[in-house]
């Protein structure tokens, strides 16, 4: 699995970019959020998400780590592939997905073309509350506990913990102990949830 790309940009559209590092050329798509934030210059960095099909490699990207996030979360409700999130991540930025699912604004995420009642109102069910940008729970703690929590955390949500349920669990134990090991947070975590 890639982590991200680096590379410089032979060709760009709102759908695709096209980068070429090591003599290599990658065709990756992307959302129009993503387009809008891409750099003028070269070099230029996407965060990647790769999905590997009997006929195709493909490539997604990302600007940053936080949009990469929302498509995997969107991408893990059932009924929504890669193109239908690519879709949604074109007609809203990450920020307005995660009010939009954890406000269940069902007329918003209706809006978006290919997305009717049921499969916006499956998305709210299934993120509801486990969707986040994460920009602001990093000012709450303080900065040496930044990388132990964001493990924590990251570790968690993955097991199926909903985000701002473990965020607020961590939060409290890293009041009480900064001195902890990720293993020993993620422990004391899972006694609490």
């Amino acid at each position: 699995m890639y982590e991200f790309i680096t590379g410089d940009i032979v060709e760009k559209t709102p759908t695709y970019i096209v980068l070429e590092t090591g003599n290599i050329g990658y065709y990756i798509n992307i959302s129009l959020f993503t387009y809008s934030l891409l750099p003028g210059q070269n070099p230029c960095q996407l965060f990647i998400h790769q999905i590997v099909r009997e006929d195709a490699h493909i490539l997604f990207g990302f600007i940053n780590r936080e949009e990469r996030e929302v498509f995997r979360q969107l991408i893990s409700v059932s009924g929504v592939g890669a193109n239908t999130a690519r879709l949604i991540m074109s007609s809203l930025g990450p920020k307005e997905i995660e009010h939009a699912i954890n406000e269940a604004d069902v007329v918003t995420l209706q809006g978006i073309k290919g997305i009717g009642a049921k499969s916006a109102q499956r998305i709210i069910v299934d993120l509801k509350g486990k969707i986040t940008t994460g920009e602001k729970t990093d000012q709450i703690f303080p900065e040496q506990s930044n990388t132990l929590r964001d493990q924590a955390l990251s570790a968690l949500v993955n097991l199926g913990f909903a985000r701002k349920t473990v965020e607020k669990v961590l939060g409290q134990i890293l009041k009480g102990d900064d001195e902890l090991s990720v293993e020993m947070l993620i422990k004391e975590a899972l006694k609490k949830l």
